[in-house]
């Protein structure tokens, strides 16, 4: 007897949505079947007729723990993600330290182990201090990919960036003859620090601290001589790369380029250059700066082509949790302020209301949230798939029902700073998390005894 069959829901299964019973055992997916083929069960779930997709992969989370757990911890931001159909994490390295090395990661996996109520992977950190530790990291077989900043450690953030950073060339080239012998992708922050630096200099020393000139201290130009120079490099080096929170469409179009000519990238954009634009900097100012900054209508509006036409592999909400008081600390001068902001609930809710607006078909969504992300990553079938034998992970929704976003309820620890889409109507209802066959949210409730639930998830061995 199965544990739990969810009935009468559209499935996707492979790439279309169809009218079939999943059962549960042992946290697996045991049977697809229709209602009459169905085996009997301990509980029978009636979904009456909402759509079930495989639990979503966040792609690009940040959670400051340890260093800085005033920010928030494993639990408390595990909670946010399962409010919003994330059934996965893919931690990105910005912690003290971040896990350039074997034992940092164990014991950012233990710390990760005694909280996480969802399933969790780790990126690890690959910078130019510690060259040496790149392979062994791999060779440890507990990462899913590799994180490295292309601009030195921001102010007073050293010890965060520890590890993390390859500054100028000689770095960058050295580094990824080092990552290109793991097998394993490689994401890159990419901004040019030179620029960047310059431009801070000049604005400051002008009296230039207002919110709109952080994202002028970083133009677009910044982000398209970076990914310029990481694809060259990438050639040159056969590195798998992955840009991270791609921004402008002239990025996108030569990682375009770089696809179709053979190399093995992969580009990651967020829903805040999607659904936000500059004028929700001037709107919100410190509240809306991250990096790289938001960019004109004109240019987020040209992102969607790139989302649509398979350019786009994934989409990672780059969540990143701060106080209120390191938000506020940029409303004198912009350069202060942290740069990012808490999001991980609100992926899936966004592209669903987008997929209502026709801005993307709905198989494509859960191709960018769920399947892309197992896929690349090496884990999947464990993960991404609704089929036999993958680990029972669902979102549940349903397109009939609206959603007033209220940050008041919103379980990350860094709730004060999510303003951004607080009281935006959104058009979808995200109604159960389900992960390994446990329920972890129901109507926007999450299971906070489920503290320690959640796995670590590693790849399968990729050969080069």
């Amino acid at each position: 007897m199965l544990d739990l069959v969810l009935k009468n829901g559209k499935v996707f299964i492979e790439d279309r949505f169809i009218n079939v019973n999943v059962g549960i055992s042992n946290g697996r997916i045991a049977a697809i079947a229709t209602e009459e083929n169905t085996p009997d069960a301990g509980e029978f779930m009636d979904l009456g007729g909402q759509y079930v997709i495989p639990g979503t992969i966040d792609t690009h989370m940040h959670v400051r723990d340890p260093g800085h757990t005033e920010r928030g911890n494993f639990y408390t931001e595990t909670l946010a993600a399962a409010a919003g159909g994330v059934t996965t994490i893919m931690e990105h390295p910005i912690s003290v330290p971040p896990q350039y090395n074997v034992e940092i990661l164990e014991n950012r996996i233990r710390r990760a182990k005694e909280q996480c109520i969802i399933d969790f992977c780790f990126y690890g950190a690959a910078g130019a201090e510690f060259p040496e530790e790149i392979v062994r990291l791999a060779k440890d077989g507990r990462i899913v990919a590799y994180k490295s900043f292309l601009h030195t450690a921001p102010e007073g953030r050293e010890q965060e960036f520890r590890g993390l950073t390859m500054a100028d060339d000689a770095q960058l080239l050295a580094g990824m003859a080092e990552l290109a012998k793991t097998g394993l992708i490689a994401a890159f922050h990419a901004e040019n620090n030179d620029m960047i630096q310059y431009n801070i200099r000049q604005f400051r020393e002008q009296g230039k601290t207002t919110a709109e000139y952080h994202a002028k201290s970083r133009p677009p130009v910044s982000e398209i001589t970076s990914v310029e120079r990481v694809l060259c490099f990438a050639k040159e080096t056969n590195a798998r790369v992955e840009i991270a929170h791609v921004s402008t469409p002239q990025a996108m179009e030569l990682i375009k380029k770089a696809k179709q000519s053979g190399m093995d990238v992969y580009a990651e954009t967020c829903p805040h250059y999607l659904f936000l634009n500059e004028e929700d900097i001037v709107k919100y100012g410190p509240f809306a700066k991250c990096n790289p900054p938001l960019r004109s209508k004109e240019l987020s509006d040209a992102l969607w082509s790139y989302v649509n036409d398979g350019t786009v592999d994934y989409i990672g909400s780059d969540h990143s949790p701060f106080l209120l008081s390191e938000k506020k600390s940029g409303l004198d001068d912009i350069f202060k302020a942290a740069a990012g902001f808490p999001g991980v609930d609100l992926r899936l809710p966004l592209m669903l209301d987008a997929v209502a607006e026709g801005r993307i078909r709905l198989e494509k969504a859960v191709e960018l949230l769920s399947v892309n992300p197992a896929r690349c990553f090496g884990i999947y079938p464990q993960k991404g798939t609704i089929c036999v034998g993958a680990d029972a992970d669902f979102a549940v929704f349903n397109l009939d029902h609206t959603t007033i976003v209220d940050r008041n309820k919103n379980y990350s620890h860094a709730r004060d700073i999510a303003i951004l889409y607080d009281r935006k109507e959104l058009k979808a209802q995200v109604t159960y998390t389900i992960v390994r066959g446990r329920v972890l949210m129901k109507d926007g409730i999450v299971d906070e005894s489920a503290k320690a639930y959640g796995k670590l998830v590693t790849p399968a061995v990729r050969k080069r």
